[in-house]
């Protein structure tokens, strides 16, 4: 019974799952939480509070802690761990760890006697991980695209214009402010890569889906990007490891899960990668002509892409896809929070943001529609405090109506703010809590034009990466992996309705000329 096992270090938890490859199913599955199993870090979200200028760090000792956790749990489980023939893993994107020389050794012997936290410490640089909520490289992000030349520059050449929370702006930060820090520094891992080392006893290379969300590599070549480095910081070459294909064998898991968790030495690790390259194959979707719609807090649409293809806008970002090729991902910040804003404004319950709701009023809301930015946004980088409302006769904002209008907007918005991506999607893969709404897939079909299959994979990123370990490892097609783990839930799919092409094609007209006079400023 050959078992294969994905990890996911996230921003609040390291969690674990584990596929059967003969039955093909999910036989277990571990979490260990920062907040509630590790409370003496004092990190409940994830990263150390009070940070300020926009610092959002975390303690990479808590995320080898909680590392060390699940293994034992999953040890105490009913999972025989020395079945386990492949892991690999995901990360959360754009944290980096900052280690010296000394790493590479000791990652290399690490004593089982002694915990990982115990013996990796000494070797930190820099004591704390900025991490993907990171927002205080402005400055460094500006140096960088002038040194380029231009955003243009700087994204056709890494797949995203230089970007706060990414890991270039954030090394340039670190070499600037701590001189001697630097100095000291052998080599800058991200989240993934620096997990990979110590599961594999060894410091291992930097895969190309995670390597693309740090503003340094290059995505016509697949390695890093001489001006961009040179950019950076000075001497940045020498302390990146060399950037490979996320389907690298490295070798096998290290000796210290061996003899304290049971593994066996043969179990072969896989490069780890992003949590959203991750995610892009735990859904099903790292061919092109899927897409998947992600509701949450912020809503993000990501899609594999045939070719490197760039925002022209700098509004999107381009990584590598796992699988081979690219992908894309948008990240639209009034998401849930828009949603949640007009529920409680007019006093609504999600009822009325489902099929019955909306049944109040017609598909296109007869031209009156909305500018669903309640806050600051990123697709579009617009500055906004109220949405922007057009059409509307004086007075006549009923609650379905508005409802509609929001949920129209934001989807307009994606269509609006994907078409760069040159893929025309055949089915959109819906996820996320507000998935479950039907009244929210059945407006998400009607304004893409195609059918909407809605997912419930628990904990996508490990899955994903559970899946990579199958395919890299024992050789099990991507078409088999998802055929068993990928399926939307029976009858959740949502087919568009006859007739709303037409109203979505002139109502999205209404809705750009709109933005531009709102939002003079935004590129064309």
């Amino acid at each position: 019974m050959p078992l294969v096992l994905g990890l996911d270090s996230s921003t609040q938890s390291v969690s674990a799952v584990v596929l059967d490859t003969d039955s093909d199913s999910i036989i277990h599955e571990e979490s260990v939480s920062f907040g509630a199993d590790l409370p003496d870090y004092c990190q409940p979200s994830g990263f150390i509070p009070g940070g300020e200028n926009g610092e959002v760090h975390s303690d990479p000792m808590m995320w080898l802690d909680a590392l060390e956790l699940v293994f034992s749990r999953l040890a105490q489980s009913s999972v025989e761990m020395s079945d386990i023939v492949a892991v690999s893993g995901s990360g959360q994107q754009h944290g980096s760890v900052y280690l010296d020389e000394g790493f590479i050794d000791t990652v290399g012997n690490l004593d089982p006697r002694e915990t990982l936290k115990g013996q990796i410490l000494s070797h930190l640089t820099r004591q704390t991980a900025p991490i993907w909520m990171d927002s205080s490289t402005t400055v460094e992000c500006g140096e960088i695209t002038r040194a380029l030349g231009g955003d243009t520059e700087v994204c056709s050449r890494s797949g995203s214009i230089a970007i706060e929370r990414f890991t270039g702006p954030q090394i340039r930060r670190f070499a600037k402010t701590s001189y001697d820090g630097w100095e000291l520094t052998g080599v800058v891992h991200l989240v993934s890569s620096f997990m990979a080392s110590v599961v594999a006893g060894k410091s291992v290379a930097i895969d190309h889906g995670d390597g693309a969300g740090m503003n340094l590599l290059n995505l016509a070549s697949g390695c890093w990007d001489n001006e961009l480095l040179e950019a950076t910081a000075p001497g940045l070459r020498a302390k990146l490891p060399s950037p490979e294909p996320s389907a690298t064998v490295v070798g096998n898991v290290s000796q210290f899960f061996v003899e304290n968790h049971g593994m066996d030495p043969n179990c072969k690790v896989v490069l780890f990668s992003g949590d959203n390259p991750c995610s892009l194959v735990g859904m099903g979707a790292s061919k092109p002509g899927k897409v998947v719609i992600s509701l949450g807090t912020s809503d993000t649409l990501f899609a594999a892409m045939p070719e490197p293809r760039t925002d022209p806008n700098g509004f999107g970002h381009v990584f590598g896809n796992p699988m081979g090729g690219f992908m894309s991902l948008i990240c639209f910040l009034n998401g849930s929070l828009a949603r949640e804003r007009v529920k409680h404004s007019l006093g609504l319950s999600w009822s009325d943001f489902d099929r019955e709701g909306l049944a109040q009023t017609p598909i296109g809301n007869l031209g009156r529609g909305m500018l669903p930015f309640f806050g600051s946004e990123i697709t579009p980088r617009v500055t906004s405090s109220e949405a922007v409302y057009f059409g509307w006769p004086e007075g006549e904002r009923e609650p379905a109506a508005v409802v509609r209008a929001l949920l129209e907007g934001q989807f307009l918005n994606m269509k609006v703010s994907s078409r760069w991506l040159g893929v025309s999607p055949e089915t959109i893969y819906l996820t996320g809590g507000a998935s479950k709404n039907t009244g929210i897939a059945q407006t998400v079909a009607d304004v893409f034009g195609v059918p909407v299959s809605r997912l419930s994979v628990p904990g996508s990123a490990a899955l994903g990466a559970a899946m990579r370990a199958a395919n890299a490892v024992c050789g099990i097609p991507l078409d088999s992996l998802e055929a068993s783990f990928c399926q939307p839930d029976s009858g959740s799919t949502v087919q568009p309705r006859d007739g709303t092409r037409e109203i979505y094609e002139e109502l999205e007209q209404k809705w750009v000329s709109a933005l531009h006079e709102a939002f003079p400023l935004l590129k064309d």
